[in-house]
């Protein structure tokens, strides 16, 4: 850039002394100014509307996660059933991986069965095997379900109405319906700072 040139004054009768700086001439941008110009700003622009759980996702939130998953998904817990109670059909694997939203990090496993007895006979199962685990029973059950801790971890039982499997895209399933069909999952956040509860 060159140098402003010095002042300069121009005398004329009857006005008074006019003091000036010629300023450097203004660069108009190349079109490689522009160019990183319009790069920059698509970024920018682009990444704008990822706001909270949405830029933790894409700085990869559940990224890492996989052997939390496995390790969550392997709980002796999430195969522990009543007798006469059988994986339903559609769920013979658990259900497992993790998920971010609004900075929460979260591992999860689901497990489903089909049982023809009673809810009754469903808790009884499970107070004496989470027990029997290491899961603390919550503070109390609901008439939907149940829920343990254990370390980072919650256990939640929760028994199947025809209402929660239309919700979840499952249609009509009488076998989940008739008798007492639960779901039974484990939940841990990877978050620092948030615990496990009920």
């Amino acid at each position: 850039m060159p140098a402003a040139e010095p002042a300069r004054t121009t005398p004329s009768p009857g006005v008074l002394l006019a003091t000036f700086t010629l300023e450097p001439p203004l660069r108009l941008p190349t079109r490689r100014t522009t160019r990183h110009t319009a790069l920059v700003l698509s970024a920018v622009l682009g990444v704008a509307p990822l706001t909270g759980c949405a830029l933790l996702d894409a700085a990869g939130g559940c990224e890492g996660a996989d052997g939390r998953v496995r390790d969550v998904a392997a709980l002796d817990i999430l195969d522990s059933r009543p007798d006469g109670a059988a994986v339903a059909r559609g769920f013979e694997k658990v259900d497992a991986g993790c998920w971010a939203d609004s900075g929460d990090v979260v591992v999860y496993a689901d497990r489903t069965y089909a049982f023809p007895g009673t809810r009754e006979d469903v808790t009884a199962h499970y107070r004496t095997s989470a027990v029997r685990d290491g899961w603390n029973p919550g503070p109390e059950d609901s008439p939907g379900g149940m829920c343990f801790t254990r370390e980072d971890m919650s256990l939640r039982l929760v028994f199947l109405t025809a209402e929660i499997l239309r919700e979840d895209g499952h249609g009509s399933r009488p076998d989940l319906t008739t008798g007492a069909g639960y779901s039974v999952s484990v939940e841990t956040y990877l978050n620092d700072g948030v615990e496990a509860g009920c």
